[in-house]
């Protein structure tokens, strides 16, 4: 029989060498019983019990994750070298799927939203070993905190990722926190402590807004909100009527008309709008698709972007920069904002988890907006 392997008493936590330890730790190596009887395969339980740590901490060196320390992998590899050991090719894959994986739980009409994020959950991904699995979810159903929790607990995430508005679900909140799942939400306001949030101004994008319409001499200046079930329609109606006070203006409330944040909802809103007696000479949507719908109403009522009508959007979407004229727009840097949730979330993303993690929406003039006149 092999001699016994001395103890690695070096701790960590979570998972570090003496930590963990299986079976009450017997630290020889596998054998084959009886003098002369061929050695056993090791297994995993036997590197765990050699090296003094638990069977998580060695499938997560064999998985090269990022939660291990440098000491404890370096250990554990040599004893994977020593012994032979071969891990199980389907255990490998389980452990893979259950460790590190990030979810991205969304619900939103506006796709380009979604597709930012995830460009920039992958982004802050890049060589960690961290994958991304996508699941929508319809927050208007009643039974969507049990196809979460049924989520979770089958594909076991690493941790979460919460857009708006989902990121404004308090009860989604909840039960993540029940699930001892870890979270990251993006919101255009703070919702949360500085860890598990990334938060994104809108209502200060939104003041830009009517700020640059104010100055271009506009004060009959329409706007298209978003479904009001969104925390971001309210901050950035709430900004954009900041924005005007600035001005010495004032939102009238008979140029306000409710959309949806997509592009038939845009339409059917300005139709109205140019439609009244006293039309508005500026429209201020909520969003970028809702502001295309207006192009539309536009043309159809034969009106010129912006000699006759300047109209601006919100997000600063692709569409925005195709149409014609080019669209100006509040640039809201979400495939920024997509990264900095995932440095937020993983291990080793870089990001001091006390301080505030925000962006600043930016105003992009186009070619959509005039002087009034």
């Amino acid at each position: 029989m092999a001699e016994p392997r001395p103890w690695l008493y070096e701790a960590e936590d979570k998972g570090g060498i003496g930590a963990g330890v299986e079976d009450g730790g017997s630290s020889r190596r596998p054998s084959g019983g009886s003098p002369g009887a061929p050695r056993r395969r090791p297994t995993i339980n036997d590197i765990a019990r050699m090296a003094g740590v638990s069977k998580k901490t060695v499938s997560r060196v064999i998985n090269d994750s990022p939660l291990v320390r440098g000491e404890t992998r370096e250990a554990v590899k040599a004893i994977i070298a020593e012994t032979g050991f071969a891990p199980d090719p389907q255990a490998r894959g389980l452990a893979f799927r259950k460790a590190f994986l990030v979810g991205l739980i969304y619900d939103n009409p506006n796709p380009q939203h979604t597709l930012s994020h995830q460009q920039g959950l992958l982004d802050a991904f890049q060589g960690s070993g961290f994958e991304l699995v996508v699941r929508p979810v319809d927050r208007s159903s009643p039974g969507r905190l049990d196809d979460i929790r049924a989520f979770v607990e089958r594909q076991k995430p690493f941790g979460v990722v919460l857009p708006s508005p989902v990121s404004e679900d308090e009860e989604l909140v909840a039960l993540l926190k029940e699930l001892a799942c870890r979270y990251v939400r993006i919101a255009s306001a703070p919702l949360d402590t500085p860890e598990h949030m990334v938060v994104s101004h809108d209502g200060e994008g939104a003041r830009q807004a009517a700020r640059h319409l104010a100055d271009l001499g506009h004060t009959r200046i329409g706007l298209v909100s978003g479904p009001p079930s969104f925390r971001s329609s309210h901050e950035r109606r709430m900004g954009f009527a900041s924005g005007l006070n600035d001005r010495g203006l004032s939102l009238d409330e008979s140029l306000v008309r409710q959309g949806g944040y997509t592009y038939e909802s845009g339409m059917a809103a300005a139709r109205e709008l140019l439609a009244l007696p006293e039309r508005p000479t500026a429209i201020f949507a909520l969003n970028d698709e809702m502001a295309a719908g207006i192009y539309t109403a536009a043309h159809e009522a034969g009106l010129s972007i912006p000699h006759e009508l300047s109209v601006v959007g919100f997000d600063d979407a692709p569409i925005a920069a195709r149409l014609w004229p080019a669209m100006t727009s509040v640039r809201l840097p979400l495939r920024d904002m997509g990264r900095l949730a995932g440095e937020l979330l993983i291990p080793g993303g870089g990001r001091d988890r006390a301080a505030t993690h925000d962006v600043q929406p930016e105003l992009i003039v186009r070619a959509s907006t005039s002087r009034l006149g």
